[in-house]
C-alpha cells in the first residue's frame, strides 16, 4: 500500500492528527496483525486504562469494602457519571442526567412518563409520534405504550437509503445518496405533529445512514405543536456535539457502549431537563427512585430529581469502564472530536468513490458533513456476504438491510490508514463475492 496515493494521503492525514495519540490509550490498536474496527458505532474498543480500574475495583473497593462501598461511593456513582455525561458529551448541567437500566429500560420510563404527563393535562394528547425508519427498539416501545396507554402512533415516512423521499412527498434523488433523502427535517416533524400530538421520539443520527438531524430546529418544531420530544442520543454521544440544554430538550436517552467505550451491555444514560422534572412521574416504582431510599415504608413517595427516575439497584460495574473514556473526552473536548470524525468520515466518503463506486457501491449516507454523523453506510446487495467474508479476516464493520455496510470511525481510537486498510478490504471481498 505504500506506493498508493490514498496512502500517502492516510499517513499524511494521521501525521497530522492532533488526537492521534489517544489510539494507542485503547487495547488492540498496538497489534502488529492489522485488526480493522469499523463498528466504534455499535461497540467501543475498550481503554486500556480499564483493565487495571477493574482489577482495583473488585480487589480494593468489592472485595475491601464489602457492602460498605454503597455508603462510601457507590449510591452515588449514578449521578456522578450523569453528571460528567452532560457536562462533557450532551452539554447539561448539574443534576439533571443519570446512569442506569438499559436503553431500553430508560427509553420506556421516559417515553411512558412524558406521554401520560401530558395526557392528564389535555385528554386531545393522545399520539406518539415516530420515524417509521427509527430503530427497532424505539419503535417497537412506541407502539407497545400506545396500546398500553390507549394512544395511537403518528409516522414519519423518512428515507434513509439512496432514492428516499425524506418524509417529503415528491423528493428527488440522483441515487447518489443525496443529502436530502436521509432523515428527518423540520418540515417532515411539522407536518405530522400538532394538537393531537403528545411525545415526538427522534434520533439524533439515523442508525442507518448516519444523518445527522438539527435537533434544536426539531425540538422547537414540536414545541411549537405543544408536544415533549424525547432524544435517542445512542449514535451522537461522544461523536457529535450536543447541546441539550441550549437546543431546549426536554427528555434524551443514550448508550454507553459505543463511542463512550462503556463495554458490552453497560448502562444507559437519560436526561430529563430540571424543568420537567417534578411533574414527570416514571412508571417502573423501585425502591431507589423512592424519596427515602431506605426507609422501606409501605407506600412508593418518589424522590426529587434525577433519582425519581432510577429503579432497581445501580449497576455498579457496568458503569466503571466509561470513566475512562469520559476522562479523554474531556480532555480532547467534543469540539476536537467531531472535527476528527468529519475528516475520518470525508476521507472514507472520498476512498469509496475511488475504489469502490466502479464496484456498483453507493455512498448511502449525507456527503454534506454537516449533515453526516460518526458513520457511513456503503450500500450494496452483495454488502451481507462481504461483511461475513470481512469477519474472517479480521475486518470488522457492521451490516444493516437493506444492503448496508456501515463504517463506524470512533474519532479517539482509528486511525485514517486503518480506514483506508479496511476499505481495500471490502474492495478485494467484493470483487471475489460478485466476480467483478
Amino acid at each position: 500500500m505504500t506506493s498508493d496515493p490514498w496512502a500517502a494521503e492516510a499517513i499524511d492525514l494521521d501525521r497530522a492528527d492532533p488526537l492521534a495519540r489517544y489510539r494507542d490509550l485503547f487495547v488492540g490498536t498496538d497489534s502488529s496483525a492489522w485488526l480493522v474496527y469499523f463498528d466504534g458505532n455499535s461497540l467501543g474498543r475498550p481503554p486500556k486504562a480499564t483493565a487495571d480500574r477493574l482489577s482495583r475495583f473488585v480487589t480494593d473497593e468489592w472485595g475491601g469494602r464489602l457492602i460498605r462501598g454503597w455508603d462510601e461511593s457507590w449510591m452515588d456513582l449514578p449521578f456522578e457519571i450523569g453528571d460528567a455525561i452532560g457536562r462533557w458529551v450532551i452539554g447539561a448541567a448539574p443534576g439533571q442526567t443519570v446512569v442506569g437500566d438499559s436503553t431500553t429500560v430508560l427509553l420506556y420510563k421516559l417515553l411512558r412518563c412524558a406521554f401520560d404527563a401530558q395526557l392528564a393535562a389535555d385528554p386531545a394528547r393522545v399520539e406518539i409520534v415516530v420515524d417509521r425508519d427509527e430503530f427497532p427498539t424505539d419503535r417497537y416501545l412506541v407502539e407497545g405504550i400506545a396500546a398500553e396507554r390507549g394512544g395511537r402512533v403518528r409516522w414519519i415516512d423518512s428515507a434513509h437509503t439512496p432514492g428516499g423521499s425524506a418524509g417529503r412527498a415528491g423528493a428527488a434523488s440522483s441515487g447518489r445518496g443525496d443529502d436530502h433523502a436521509m432523515g428527518v427535517d423540520a418540515d417532515a416533524l411539522a407536518a405530522v405533529v400538532g394538537p393531537e400530538t403528545a411525545v415526538v421520539l427522534l434520533s439524533h443520527v439515523a442508525y442507518r445512514s448516519g444523518y445527522l438531524t438539527d435537533a434544536a430546529a426539531l425540538t422547537r418544531t414540536a414545541h411549537d405543536a405543544g408536544a415533549l420530544v424525547l432524544w435517542d442520543l445512542c449514535h451522537s454521544a461522544g461523536s457529535v456535539p450536543v447541546e441539550a440544554d441550549a437546543w431546549g430538550f426536554d427528555l434524551a436517552v443514550g448508550c454507553t457502549y459505543k463511542y463512550l467505550s462503556g463495554g458490552p451491555g453497560s448502562p444507559a444514560f437519560a436526561y430529563v431537563a430540571a424543568r420537567r422534572q417534578a411533574f414527570l412521574r416514571q412508571p417502573i416504582q423501585g425502591w431507589m427512585g423512592a424519596a427515602d431510599v431506605f426507609a422501606m415504608g409501605p407506600a412508593y413517595l418518589p424522590a426529587t430529581g434525577m433519582r425519581r427516575f432510577l429503579s432497581g439497584t445501580p449497576p455498579i460495574l457496568g458503569m466503571l469502564a466509561m470513566q475512562d473514556s469520559l476522562a479523554m473526552i474531556a480532555e480532547a473536548g467534543v469540539p476536537a472530536i467531531r472535527a476528527k470524525s468529519i475528516a475520518l468520515t470525508g476521507f472514507a466518503v472520498r476512498v469509496s468513490d475511488a475504489l469502490l463506486a466502479p464496484l456498483g457501491v453507493e455512498v448511502a449516507s449525507p456527503r454534506d458533513a454537516a449533515l453526516r454523523g460518526g458513520h457511513v453506510t456503503l450500500s450494496h446487495p452483495a454488502m451481507r456476504d462481504v461483511t461475513a467474508l470481512l469477519w474472517s479476516r479480521d475486518v470488522i464493520p457492521d451490516y444493516r438491510d437493506p444492503g448496508g455496510l456501515r463504517i463506524g470511525l470512533s474519532p479517539l481510537s482509528t486511525s485514517f490508514l486503518e480506514t483506508l486498510h479496511g476499505l481495500h478490504a471490502v474492495s478485494v471481498a467484493l470483487r471475489e463475492i460478485t466476480g467483478a
